[in-house]
């Protein structure tokens, strides 16, 4: 067969082969409505990625996020300077999995799973939804073991069991960040997943450099996006986080998943919930920031089936100190527990500054021995008297003896101050913890 006759079959082939592809909708820019765009002649389900094209020729990135009418709404992943109406809008495959890997230990990468940290790019083999599997609620394994912390307040007064969930509430300023790089530095966990969403690039760099020692370093992923990012990134960023979480648990792992925080996800929903119509509710937030929640904590666990456990941390800012904020109110339903920091604890430096009167872990009766919950709720009996009657004593208008639980929180508040005081770098085990808070109870 001479070269010529080749040439002809194989275009014939080609030809063929290109009547065998479906051919794609191209859809059109039709409005830009701050950071969202709306095209025409598109119709792709919810989660497509997209390609849209500039003035300069080059494409822009972004992913459908709802619909108004016959047209797409879509959240650009960049800047959108450079879009003109009229632009062709082409669809980019799903963003509904994820690779995840052993590769990823030591990286710290964004919303994307691009790295952060000047490597190459995780050559990851495994493959994983971001937005969690369905699972049968009874594969859900109860809570059994503690795990220590390395924080003797929480350790002794609110301990916290493997695969439990937990926030940190707290207003602005009060140490959450450094409680959370505490319980970095004491807990005993396999894996260290960490989703630091909305946070300031200096906060980012200083978390990386100054809290993750080598040897933490190299059994952690960090998911970072800074709060210039889009909403869509900084939920993708929690996604990504929760599955690459899920990924190890399902190893047989034992994995702590940090995310700070909570509060600036719902603020992520928000804006898109606003955007695509959704109506506010209480201080502006809409149906869907506040289902988020339950979506998202809910991931976390003992896996039954592999023997493995997510045990989430989630920080949770209290917008104005408000307690009664609905993301607060929304996260304390459905975690197993909270840590309240308090304000007037910080400002007398007391560090990590837990509210124990108001801190619960509702795993801990079944998780500690009976001697240890005997002291336990003995230090909260007497913290919560104090805090009741602090008025009257710092006044001098309580006359001694008239209450001996009182007369004997008076006497141990010294001690119980300092035992939740802890320097950052201080680590203290779940057994010494326990020891300490018996012995100073007199239990």
């Amino acid at each position: 067969m001479n070269t010529r006759l080749q040439s002809i079959i194989a275009k014939q082939r080609d030809f063929a082969g290109l009547m065998d592809v479906a051919p794609s909708r191209v859809g059109r820019l039709a409005a830009l409505n701050g950071q969202y765009t709306e095209a025409s002649g598109f119709p792709y389900p919810l989660g497509t990625g997209t390609r849209m094209q500039t003035v300069t020729g080059a494409f822009a990135e972004g992913e459908v996020v709802g619909f108004h009418g016959q047209r797409a709404i879509i959240q650009p992943l960049g800047d959108v300077g450079s879009i003109a109406c009229g632009a062709a809008v082409y669809a980019n495959g799903r963003h509904d999995m994820i690779e995840v890997g052993e590769e990823l230990l030591g990286r710290v990468i964004d919303a994307k799973g691009k790295p952060l940290d000047g490597g190459p790019t995780p050559n990851c083999h495994g493959r994983q939804k971001i937005a969690g599997e369905e699972s049968n609620p009874l594969d859900r394994g109860r809570v059994v073991r503690p795990i220590d912390s390395g924080v003797r307040a929480i350790n002794a007064l609110l301990t916290i069991g493997e695969g439990q969930r937990v926030a940190i509430v707290a207003g602005s300023g009060v140490g959450k960040s450094v409680l959370m790089g505490q319980i970095l530095q004491g807990i005993d966990a396999d894996i260290i997943v960490v989703g630091l969403i909305g946070e300031r690039a200096r906060e980012v760099s200083d978390f990386v450099e100054g809290k993750l020692t080598p040897a933490i370093r190299n059994k952690s992923v960090v998911v970072a996006v800074t709060a210039d990012q889009v909403p869509l990134l900084r939920l993708r960023a929690a996604m990504r986080a929760t599955a690459i979480a899920e990924y190890f648990a399902h190893q047989g792992k034992r994995v702590l998943l940090l995310v700070d925080s909570l509060t600036r996800i719902a603020h992520a929903q928000r804006e898109i919930g606003l955007a695509i119509g959704e109506p506010p509710t209480m201080k502006g937030y809409t149906p869907s920031s506040l289902a988020l929640i339950p979506q998202l904590v809910e991931r976390a666990g003992v896996d039954r089936r592999s023997g493995g456990s997510i045990t989430a941390i989630y920080t949770v800012l209290a917008d104005g100190g408000d307690l009664e904020d609905p993301v607060v109110d929304a996260a304390r339903a459905i975690v197993d527990g909270h840590i309240i920091l308090s304000r007037t604890l910080a400002e007398s430096s007391v560090f990590p500054a837990i509210d124990v009167g108001r801190s619960l872990s509702r795993l801990m009766p079944d998780i500690v021995d009976t001697a240890h919950l005997a002291a336990a709720a003995r230090f909260r009996q007497l913290w919560s008297s104090f805090e009741r009657s602090s008025d009257l004593v710092m006044l001098g208008a309580y006359a001694a003896g008239s209450d001996p639980v009182l007369d004997d929180a008076i006497a141990q508040r010294p001690a119980m101050l300092s035992f939740i005081q802890q320097p950052m770098h201080e680590i203290v085990s779940l057994p010494d913890a326990r020891d300490m808070l018996i012995e100073g109870m007199g239990a």
